[in-house]
């Protein structure tokens, strides 16, 4: 018998894996810890998806996907931190892709004021 609510945690377990392999958290040049890649990405690659819960009020961890729907990142895609010239990019999806090629060891970024949300 189908389950959603069991197919869902399946999803988000796989998405977890997925994102272990390609990423690891550590200290940042640019603010506190950052999200860094663990091998080359390639352009187009979708990282991962965040997991968390939607909220409506900002604060530590909250990306704002639009000005009514703020989503509190729980996993360690909350690292992830901004650049004008971001080379990562969060579909309204909530799932992560690389917008250039990432090389190992370098940190993702992602540009918060929303120019980079797919």
């Amino acid at each position: 018998m189908y389950d959603p609510a069991a197919f869902k945690r399946i999803c988000e377990i796989i998405g977890t894996l997925t994102m272990k392999k390609l990423v690891y958290v550590e200290d940042s040049p640019i603010h506190g810890k950052g999200l860094f890649a663990k091998q080359n990405i390639r352009k187009g690659t979708v990282i991962g998806r965040a997991s968390g819960y939607p909220t409506k009020r900002d604060g530590t961890y909250v990306l704002w996907l639009d000005e009514k729907t703020a989503y509190r990142v729980e996993c360690d895609f909350r690292f992830i931190n901004h650049s004008d010239n971001a080379n990562a990019a969060y579909y309204d999806t909530l799932e992560i892709c690389a917008l250039k090629d990432i090389k190992a060891g370098e940190e993702i970024t992602h540009n918060y004021e929303g120019s980079a949300l797919l």
